[in-house]
């Protein structure tokens, strides 16, 4: 594996390639620094599904729009790069629009988790609750008038 402080460098053309296209995430800088063998197997690997297949370059790019707009993504410069790939592989601002909207039902999963736990807890406190009352022994009765 080579690292930076390899004396011969090996080249490093897929990320050459999506640096010269503006298709390079700044986040991998690091990465590419430190392991530029594995930044290029990433992008060989990555690449598969971007250049071979039946789905039509304005549905890929649309399906990267929703993946890179997704809750557990938000990464706003892949949503720029590919939306506009998307739009100038023919796609109309109203399918963007559509794409976007399907992607926020992925958001809903936070509650589809979220909300049964509570109502399990909140019955579960309210259990405890009742049962810590029925064992607390009575008040003695206020001898004021």
């Amino acid at each position: 594996m080579d690292h930076p402080t390899s004396a011969s460098p090996r080249p490093t053309p897929l990320s050459e390639a999506h640096i010269a296209r503006g298709d390079w995430n700044p986040l991998w800088d690091q990465l590419r620094a430190m392991d530029p063998e594995f930044m290029e197997a990433y992008l060989a690997f990555r690449g598969v599904p971007h250049g071979k297949g039946p789905l039509a370059p304005k549905f890929r790019e649309l399906i990267m729009v929703a993946v890179n707009a997704a809750t557990t993504h938000l990464y706003a410069p892949g949503v720029r790069r590919h939306m506009r790939n998307a739009l100038r592989a023919g796609a109309t601002a109203e399918e963007v629009l559509q794409t976007i909207q399907l992607t926020t039902v992925v958001g809903i999963h936070a509650c589809n988790l979220a909300v049964p736990i509570l109502v399990e807890e909140s019955a579960a406190l309210a259990r405890e609750l009742a049962a810590g009352a029925a064992a607390q022994p009575a008040a003695a009765p206020d001898a004021r008038p």
